[in-house]
């Protein structure tokens, strides 16, 4: 098959499209000819590696992706050749006290497709039946393979883990990534009010298509906190969004009494100073989250696939191309989702 993988960690230029082994399905495992990839900022880590990581070289990067069932392996009956299906990236082992109790994303031995086994810039790739979401026939693959990890992580952590409902006031930090576009969705679908604070009016405007009640341009309003203050009548918001980290400082201060930090992620860097008078004066609670459970991805595509929720696509771009892709994506030059188009 043909994949796009790297032999070494560094930049973009490590990145090969080239020919390597096609994977054989095991017992309770499906042969996916994949059509669709999305990419992550996990990509961009992954490859550029960190203190650590432990690969099989080549790796292969990828953790969504879509397509259609070429091989099944024994004892699979669930799905036939030629179902389409959307894969769920969130790998459980199924055996373990938190897979058992549907908590698979809290898994003893958890792994994340594309960051600790190889991925979707690929070809084909194998996987567990319970990954496999079966798609209508007419639903688009590029549009599938945007929402996997998303819609999920922000879904687990908005529904799940953060209770966001409706009548509250959420607050987004960021306009443009996939997960931060799944909230807005999905914080709208739940029936809240939605502030996002943007890095430009283009992106702000594109939140605004999406749903967004509030625009806040962190470029014109440095201490944005004090907008937010403002905009909700100086009561402050239920639940912030921050998947950026460094912003912590600024999102406590937005926050209501007994509001609630929702995170999923750090694109601004993992280590930050917080105040933490701001936390037990206002008794605030700081809830993260990784990925979702094998129950919030069924959930969450039903809504997706009966056009509840719409996956924002950016630019597609071939599969040898990956490294142009990548190279897109952390220059945040996106909206939505970037996607690899696998003929």
């Amino acid at each position: 098959m043909k994949a796009t993988l790297f032999h070494k960690h560094g930049g973009s230029e490590v990145l090969e499209y080239t020919d390597f082994p096609t994977p054989e399905p095991k017992a309770g495992e499906v042969l996916i000819r994949l059509r669709a990839s999305a990419l992550n900022r996990m990509d961009v880590f992954v490859r550029d590696g960190w203190p650590g990581l432990k690969l099989e070289l080549p790796h292969i990067n990828g953790a969504d992706g879509a397509g259609d069932v070429a091989e099944i392996g024994e004892g699979v009956t669930e799905f036939k050749i030629g179902d389409r299906v959307v894969i769920n990236a969130n790998l459980g082992c199924g055996k373990c006290e938190s897979c058992l109790n549907g908590q698979d994303n809290l898994c003893h031995e958890w792994h994340l497709l594309g960051e600790t086994t190889r991925g979707t810039y690929a070809e084909y790739v194998c996987l567990p039946v319970r990954q496999l979401y079966k798609l209508p026939d007419d639903f688009d693959f590029h549009a599938a393979a945007a929402c996997g990890l998303v819609y999920q992580t922000a879904w687990h952590s908005m529904v799940k883990r953060g209770g966001v409902h409706a009548g509250e006031t959420v607050a987004i930090v960021g306009a443009g990534g996939g997960v931060n576009s799944a909230s807005i969705q999905i914080a709208k679908y739940l029936g809240a009010r939605v502030i996002v604070i943007g890095s430009n009016e283009k992106r702000l405007e594109r939140a605004e298509s999406l749903g967004a009640d509030i625009l806040i341009d962190r470029s014109k309003e440095a201490d944005w906190s004090k907008a937010v203050f403002l905009a909700t009548e100086k009561r402050g918001v239920d639940a912030v969004i921050d998947n950026v980290g460094t912003t912590f400082p600024l999102s406590l201060r937005a926050l209501r009494k007994g509001g609630r930090l929702l995170t999923v992620g750090n694109t601004g860097a993992p280590r930050f100073e917080i105040d933490n008078r701001y936390i037990f004066a206002k008794h605030l609670s700081i809830i993260g989250s990784t990925m979702g459970t094998l129950t919030d991805f069924s959930e969450v595509m039903d809504l997706i696939v009966a056009g509840k929720l719409k996956p924002i696509l950016d630019k597609i771009f071939p599969l040898k191309e990956a490294a142009v892709a990548q190279e897109r994506l952390w220059r945040g030059e996106n909206f939505g989702k970037i996607t690899l188009d696998i003929k």
